[in-house]
């Protein structure tokens, strides 16, 4: 069973959302997947991003703000039964299946530093960066990346194998083989994205920040963004190239 969301009012339950897609939001207006129809709640307030078991929250810089718990924050990794609370508004959210990610690796860092020219507006900053990548169970690999180890999905076989390839900064020329099912990069906090291995490809998908990542130049926007061999990606600075091993 996919994993769920239940929205309630003081104690009433007011309607079940199943999380099947990869990026779901929730505002007051009509065009997101939850709507909420009260002034506390913005036009576009939050969005749930799931890959296969794990989802992570975002606030999309709503008027007043969400907790998890009890606890404001702008960014969660999402555990069964928790609770977000938008005004009187709560959503718990129910995941039977076991989650491959822990909080401590969506938010581990990798160090990629790039100069980063964000629009002033994104209130992000133009010094150095430090960009993350991880990959589990290999601290001493290059990258210091963390990869969190998906289970492969049952249907289909897998793709071949592939890697992306640091191109600008320090670290141009590093490489990461994405050997796992899913792979987390950007800086927690100003632009996160994920690349999901799936039987049929590669696809990047936007977690979090005020700007979507580009391939080739083009902004992914929010749904997920399949792949294809020597695209460039450009995440919060850090200039990448996907390509397929021979």
């Amino acid at each position: 069973m996919p994993a769920k969301l239940i929205l309630s009012m003081d104690g009433a339950v007011l309607k079940e959302y199943p999380l099947n897609k990869e990026r779901t939001t929730i505002g007051r207006k009509p065009h997101n997947d939850i709507v909420i129809d009260n002034l506390a709640v913005s036009s576009d307030h939050a969005a749930i991003v799931t890959i296969l078991n794990d989802s992570f929250l975002e606030d999309l810089d709503s008027t007043n703000g969400l907790a998890v718990n009890g606890t404001p924050t702008k960014k969660h990794f999402l555990q069964n039964n928790d609770v977000i609370e938008i005004g009187k508004y709560k959503l718990k959210y129910l995941n039977d299946q076991p989650t491959q990610t822990s909080a401590a690796d969506f938010e581990k860092t990798m160090v990629l530093r790039a100069p980063v020219k964000m629009p002033p507006k994104e209130g992000f900053s133009r010094s150095p960066l430090d960009v993350t990548l991880t990959r589990k169970s290999e601290a001493t690999a290059q990258f210091n990346a963390t990869n969190s180890g998906m289970a492969a999905e049952a249907s289909g076989g897998q793709p071949p194998a592939a890697v992306v390839q640091i191109l600008n900064g320090p670290n141009a020329g590093k490489e990461l083989e994405l050997v796992k099912n899913l792979t987390t990069l950007g800086k927690p906090g100003v632009q996160v994205a994920v690349l999901a291995r799936r039987p049929h490809g590669f696809f990047i998908t936007h977690v979090e920040g005020g700007s979507f990542p580009t391939v080739n130049g083009s902004s992914i926007g929010e749904q997920p963004h399949q792949l294809r061999d020597h695209d460039l990606i450009e995440l919060a600075g850090v200039k990448m190239e996907f390509y397929f091993k021979t």
